[in-house]
C-alpha cells in the first residue's frame, strides 16, 4: 500500500529504551512503563495516567472503577451508536449495558441533543468517543452530566493531542483513554492508557488493570472485578520515544489533514468531510469521508482506492444495527438512522508523518478522477 494507516519505525531512543528493560532481564511493567506513565501526563497536562495493555483495555478499566463510585452490574452506560466496537465492547466486558444513541452527520459524534432521553434510574455514566480525533461537543454533554449526577468517560483513543475550548480531551470527563495501536499519533505497537484528575479513581483504574487487587499491593487481596491489563516494558520503551517526537508527529499529520482538505474543496459535492470550528484543534487520526449521494457506491469507491494502493477503512457503522456481534441486544434497522447512513457510505484513510506531498496529491487525484467518472 502507498498510503497506509500508520507506519512504526523504531529510532534510537526507543532502542535504548528496549536494551534497558532487557538488560534488567525484566519486560513486563517496570521503569519503562512508569516512565511513559509520567512522561505522558505531563505532556498534556493530566493530573494521573495509568498505563494499560491496549486502548480497549482502557476503556474496560474505566467502565470497571465506576464500580467503585457506587455504580452496579447491569447499570446503562449511554455510547454512540457508531464508534469503534471496543467502546460498546468494553462496557459490556465491565458488567454494563450498553445504551446507545445516534450521532451527527457534521461531526460523526455522539448527538448531545438526544442523550437526556437515553437517560433512566440504571444510567451509570455517559462515555463520549472523539471520532476520527474530531472533539465531541462536551460542554452540553458536562451540563447533562452534572444535572443527573452521572460519571463522563472520554474516549479519546484517536484524539490525542486534541482540544475543545482550550482543553485536551481526556481532561474534561471523568476518566480518558487513549490508545497507542500503530495508526495512532503516539505509537507502542500496542498499548493503552487512562487519565484522570481524582486520585480515588486512579487509585480504582490500577487496581482493575491488576486482578482489582489494591494499587501496589503485591498480596493476592482480591477487592474487585479486575483484569490483566497492564503494559509491559517493551511497549513503553517505544511509547517513551513516540512521546519525545509527538509534537513534530501532531504538526506533520496537522499539516497533512489540512493539505488533503484542501486538495479536495473541489469535492465538497460529492462528500461530506470534518471541518475544525474555532473552539476545537482536531487530533490528526484519519482523513474521512461521508458520500453525499449514496449512488456513488462506497463499497465501490472503498474497491476503487485499495486497488490503487490507498488503504481504507469503513467509518465503523452502527454497532447495534450493522453489526452482527450486537444483534442479541435487540435493536432494529431504522433506529439509528445517522450512524447507519455513515455505516452504508463512510469510509477513511491515513494521514500519517510518513506521507509526503506527492502521497497526498496522489490520494486527491484518485478521489477526483472516481467522482468525475462515476
Amino acid at each position: 500500500m502507498r498510503i497506509s494507516f500508520g507506519e512504526l519505525r523504531i529510532g534510537e531512543l526507543a532502542r535504548r529504551h528496549l536494551q534497558s528493560a532487557l538488560e534488567k532481564d525484566w519486560i513486563s511493567e517496570g521503569a519503562n512503563v512508569a516512565a511513559f506513565e509520567e512522561h505522558f501526563a505531563a505532556l498534556f497536562g493530566y493530573p494521573y495516567a495509568v498505563a494499560t495493555s491496549s486502548g480497549t483495555d482502557a476503556d474496560i478499566a474505566a467502565c470497571a472503577s465506576l464500580y467503585g463510585l457506587g455504580a452496579q452490574r447491569g447499570d446503562e452506560i449511554i455510547t454512540p451508536a457508531l464508534s469503534f466496537c471496543a467502546t460498546a465492547n468494553a462496557i459490556l466486558a465491565a458488567g454494563f449495558t450498553p445504551h446507545f444513541v445516534d450521532v451527527e452527520l457534521e461531526t460523526l459524534n455522539i448527538d448531545p441533543d438526544q442523550i437526556e432521553a437515553a437517560i433512566s434510574d440504571r444510567t451509570a455514566a455517559i462515555m463520549v468517543v472523539h471520532t476520527m480525533g474530531k472533539p465531541a461537543d462536551m460542554d452540553p454533554i458536562m451540563e447533562i452530566a452534572r444535572r443527573h449526577g452521572l460519571r463522563v468517560i472520554e474516549d479519546a483513543c484517536e484524539a490525542h493531542g486534541a482540544q475543545y475550548n482550550g482543553h485536551y480531551v481526556g481532561s474534561i470527563g471523568d476518566i480518558g483513554t487513549f490508545s497507542f495501536y500503530v495508526a495512532h499519533l503516539v505509537c507502542c505497537g500496542e498499548g493503552g492508557m487512562a487519565v484522570t484528575s481524582s486520585p480515588e479513581i486512579e487509585q480504582l483504574l490500577r487496581s482493575v488493570k491488576s486482578h482489582g487487587r489494591p494499587a501496589g499491593d503485591i498480596y493476592f487481596d482480591f477487592q474487585r472485578f479486575g483484569l490483566n491489563s497492564k503494559m509491559n516494558d517493551m511497549e513503553a520503551a517505544v511509547g517513551l520515544e513516540g512521546l519525545s517526537e509527538f509534537p513534530e508527529t501532531f504538526r506533520q499529520r496537522r499539516e497533512h489533514l489540512q493539505r488533503l482538505l484542501e486538495l479536495t474543496d473541489d469535492l465538497a459535492e460529492y462528500v461530506h468531510r470534518l471541518d475544525e470550528q474555532p473552539h476545537e484543534l482536531i487530533s490528526p487520526h484519519a482523513f474521512p469521508l461521508v458520500l453525499k449521494d449514496p449512488s456513488h457506491d462506497r463499497d465501490k469507491l472503498y474497491r476503487y482506492l485499495e486497488d490503487a494502493g490507498i488503504q481504507c477503512k469503513t467509518l465503523f457503522g452502527s454497532l447495534p444495527t450493522q453489526h452482527a456481534a450486537f444483534a442479541f441486544m435487540g435493536h432494529r434497522s431504522g433506529e439509528f438512522p445517522v450512524a447507519e447512513y455513515i455505516g452504508k457510505n463512510g469510509l477513511h484513510f491515513g494521514c500519517h508523518r510518513y506521507l509526503n506531498d506527492d502521497d497526498l496529491v496522489f490520494a486527491a487525484q484518485k478521489l477526483r478522477a472516481y467522482f468525475e467518472g462515476s
